[in-house]
């Protein structure tokens, strides 16, 4: 039987991750509240900012911007988007 937790994002019951994302508080914060759809959902947009803004990882700066993204996208506020990401016509 799989896990579920009430995810932050989408506010319902839905299956949760099978470990932490990331060690420390953080990482267990997500575990307990962030469902698999949404740490999906986050791990593809993180991955379009790194692309699409030519983030450098390296940088602290740039790893604490994602890291307020990460907040605000798994908590259902704005977020900042990739510019001129177009998503695909879901028919």
């Amino acid at each position: 039987m799989s896990r579920t937790v009430h995810c932050r994002k989408y506010n319902k019951e839905l299956p949760g991750l099978t470990s932490t994302p990331f060690p420390g508080p953080a990482g267990e914060d997500i575990l307990n509240n962030v469902s698999q759809q949404a740490w999906a959902e986050w791990t593809e947009h993180q991955t379009r900012l790194i692309n699409e803004k030519h983030l450098n990882m390296m940088d602290l700066q740039a790893r604490k911007y994602l890291t307020e993204q990460r907040s605000k996208f798994l908590s259902g506020e704005d977020f900042d988007k990739a510019d001129g990401y177009v998503p695909e016509n879901k028919q």
